[in-house]
C-alpha cells in the first residue's frame, strides 16, 4: 500500500475581525435577531482552563495510523490556535460534517416553532399523516429533536453488513428520506415516547420531512435561506441527492478495506452519496462551523424561548447510548433539542455536536458563554469510531482539561 508523506503545520493565530457577516438584505432572507449575549447560567460547571497548546500540537503531530489527517481550530478570549496535520489537509478544508447537520436541522425547526408554523408538542401523525403505522403512540416534533421519540433505530438498508467492503462498493448509492423511514419501520419501537433518551438519526430524517411539509420548500433551501445565507456561510450547504463531490479545498477521505489474505487496501471515499441529508449529509468548513455556533449561542438565530430549548436536556435516563457516557452524568440524557452536553474532567461544561461519515469525523464545541470554541476534523480510515479517543483528546486540550474520559 502506498502512503503519502505526512506533513504537519500548526500555528497560533491572533484574532481576526468580527465573526459574523452582515445580514443580507432582501425579503427572501430572514432577518437575524439582534446580537444577544447569553444570559448567565447558574448551573454551568466550571470554566475553560488554559489552552493546552503543547498537547494539541503533539497530538496532531503523532496521529494514529488509522487517522490520515487532522484539522483543529480553537477560538475564544485569548485562546486562538490553528493546526493541520497529515496528508495535504488545507486549513480551510471542506469536509463532510455528518451528524453536526442535526444542529442545523434543529435550528430550522426551532425557527419554524418561533414563527408559529410548527408546534413542538404537535405530533408526527399530525404533520405527516400516514407516515407512522396506525398502532404507533403519538410522537411529538420536540421528541424528534431531543431523541426521546422511541422510534426504531433499526433498518439496515443504508449500511448493509456494516463492513468497509460493503460501504466502498455502495458509496455512490442513495436513498430517499421516505425509503430510510420505511426501512426504519421494519423494526419495533425502542421505547414508549418520552420515557427515555436514545440518540437516533432516524429522528432527524422525520424532522427534515416535517420541515419540508410545513414550508412547502426543500430542506436544502431552508438551510440556505435561514442560516447559511444570513450568516455568510459560503462553504456550508446541503448537497443535492446526486452530488457526490466534495469541492476543493478539501481533505481526502479514506477507508481501509481488509482482504481475505490479510492485506489491506486503502480506498478513496472522498466522493460519496450525501443521502443522510438532514440527518448527516451536509458539507462545511471549520471557519463556517465556528461562525454558525457563535451566532447560535449568541441568540442571533432564535428568540429567547426557542434559544432555551437548545440548552434544555430532559431529565431522563439514557438508553444504552455511548454518546452520553462522558463525565459524571454518564447514563443520563445528554441531548437537548439540537445539542449535546458534556462535562470535562476539569469541570468545564461544553455544548456542541459530533458527526461522522466514512473517511470523516468531526466535532464542534463551545462553552455556553463562548469564552472558548473548538472545531475538530479528523480523517479516520475505520468505520467503528476508533478515532474518538483522539477527537476527545483534542477537545479536552482545547478546553484546558488535563485528562480524557474513556474512549467515547
Amino acid at each position: 500500500m502506498n502512503t503519502r508523506t505526512r506533513s504537519r503545520r500548526w500555528t497560533v493565530l491572533a484574532a481576526t475581525g468580527a465573526l459574523l457577516a452582515a445580514v443580507t438584505a432582501g425579503a427572501a432572507t430572514p432577518a437575524l435577531a439582534a446580537d444577544r449575549t447569553p444570559v448567565a447560567v447558574a448551573a454551568a460547571t466550571g470554566e475553560a482552563g488554559p489552552l493546552d497548546r503543547d498537547t494539541l500540537a503533539s497530538t496532531i503531530d503523532a496521529l494514529p495510523a488509522n487517522i490520515t489527517g487532522a484539522l483543529v481550530r480553537v477560538g475564544g478570549r485569548g485562546a486562538h490556535w490553528r493546526g493541520t496535520s497529515g496528508e495535504d489537509v488545507p486549513a480551510d478544508a471542506r469536509f463532510r460534517i455528518g451528524s453536526i447537520s442535526k444542529v442545523f436541522t434543529a435550528t430550522v425547526m426551532l425557527q419554524l416553532a418561533a414563527e408559529g408554523k410548527v408546534d413542538l408538542n404537535g405530533t408526527v401523525q399530525q404533520y405527516l399523516p400516514g407516515l407512522l403505522p396506525a398502532g404507533y403512540p403519538p410522537v411529538t416534533v420536540g421528541q424528534l429533536l431531543d431523541h426521546t421519540s422511541g422510534l426504531p433505530g433499526g433498518g439496515g438498508m443504508t449500511s448493509g453488513d456494516g463492513s468497509a467492503q460493503w460501504f466502498v462498493a455502495h458509496k455512490a448509492d442513495g436513498w430517499t428520506p421516505e425509503q430510510v423511514v420505511a426501512d426504519m419501520l421494519t423494526q419495533p419501537m425502542s421505547f414508549q415516547p418520552g420515557t427515555a433518551q436514545q440518540y437516533n438519526g432516524n429522528n432527524t430524517y422525520v424532522a427534515g420531512m416535517v420541515i419540508e411539509k410545513v414550508t412547502g420548500d426543500t430542506f436544502a433551501d431552508q438551510v440556505a435561506r435561514r442560516i447559511a445565507g444570513p450568516l455568510g456561510l459560503r462553504d456550508t450547504y446541503v448537497p443535492a441527492a446526486d452530488d457526490l463531490d466534495l469541492p476543493d479545498p478539501h481533505a481526502t477521505g479514506y477507508v481501509d478495506v481488509p482482504a481475505a489474505d490479510g492485506t489491506t487496501t486503502r480506498a478513496d471515499v472522498t466522493e460519496q452519496s450525501p443521502y443522510p441529508w438532514a440527518e448527516g449529509g451536509m458539507i462545511s468548513t471549520p471557519a463556517d462551523l465556528e461562525r454558525f455556533l457563535t451566532a447560535l449561542f449568541r441568540g442571533r438565530l432564535l428568540p429567547p424561548a426557542q434559544q432555551a430549548e437548545l440548552f434544555n436536556v430532559p431529565d431522563l435516563p439514557n438508553n444504552h447510548n455511548k454518546n452520553c457516557e462522558i463525565g459524571p452524568t454518564a447514563g443520563h440524557a445528554c441531548f437537548s433539542k439540537g445539542l449535546m452536553r458534556a462535562t470535562l474532567p476539569n469541570g468545564t461544561e461544553i455544548w456542541g455536536k459530533t458527526g461522522a461519515r466514512p473517511g470523516y469525523s468531526s466535532g464542534v464545541f463551545a462553552t455556553r458563554d463562548l469564552s472558548r470554541t473548538a472545531v475538530i476534523a479528523l480523517n479516520p480510515t475505520g468505520l467503528n469510531g476508533e478515532e474518538f479517543p483522539t477527537l476527545w483528546k483534542l477537545a479536552t486540550a482545547s478546553f484546558g482539561s488535563g485528562q480524557v474520559y474513556g474512549s467515547h
